[in-house]
């Protein structure tokens, strides 16, 4: 029996062991689906925000709240349906790899479309480590790390830090949020990110206040700009 047979038994056999299921819907994948079968990747609500960067919903929720190259959510959440489960399985069903998977399919597409192009470093939104111990992920950097094999763009969970909790910041005024954000994020190795295109990447954007949160101290560092993608948005 020559190599190859060897390796596609041994494949099957894993197959057999630890079959690969949908992250959205847990239903057996064929050898030629990735992440998603193809019925799911057909019902999942795109929001194509990446085909306006700079223009659309995603970008329109931090217009006058900190400087914005570009920012773009892959799908729309409505708190139903195929995203509801995509985001469920990710957050509460330790499925890390739905938040790998949408990553790399987004990343496959953000890699051709300009700004997104020219990042330079991609930083998952940090959970505080209550949180963190909890849940035993991030699934913010499963997305990250998603996005980076599919724009080959290195990622890090080091960079951007949560020193503690974030209390809701949705009726802060803008002051409040800038003289609260020193107590909630804190950014390490400054000289790292000098002058870098910086992607900022969350499971949702709804308020976007979490978010924004998390840039404003990295605005403090020379040279900065920051885009925003996230796996899904809210939408009216």
């Amino acid at each position: 029996m020559n190599a190859g047979k060897l390796v596609q038994l041994a494949e099957d056999f894993v197959g057999l062991v630890y079959p690969k299921l949908c992250v959205v819907c847990n239903g057996h994948l064929l050898k030629t689906e990735q992440g998603f079968c193809f019925s799911c990747e057909q019902e999942l609500p795109r929001t194509y925000d990446e085909l306006n960067p700079a223009a659309n919903p995603a970008s329109r929720v931090f217009w006058g709240r900190f400087p914005l190259e570009a920012a773009a959510a892959c799908f729309v959440f409505t708190g139903q349906g195929k995203v509801q489960e995509l985001v469920h399985n990710l957050k509460y069903n330790g499925r890390k790899d739905a938040g790998v998977a949408a990553g790399y399919y987004y990343g496959t597409i953000l890699k051709t479309i300009s700004p997104f192009l020219t990042a330079d470093l991609i930083l998952p939104v940090p959970l505080h480590e209550d949180k963190l111990h909890k849940r035993g992920y991030n699934q913010a950097a499963c997305f990250a790390q998603g996005l980076s094999e599919g724009m080959n763009v290195p990622w890090s969970d080091k960079v951007l830090l949560r020193l503690k909790a974030t209390t809701s910041q949705t009726r802060k005024s803008r002051e409040e949020r800038w003289e609260n954000v020193g107590e909630v994020f804190a950014v390490s190795a400054k000289k790292k990110i000098e002058g870098k295109h910086i992607l900022i990447v969350d499971d949702v954007i709804t308020t976007g206040a979490t978010i924004e949160a998390s840039v404003l101290p990295l605005l403090d560092v020379e040279g900065v700009k920051i885009s925003v993608v996230s796996l899904a948005a809210a939408r009216d």
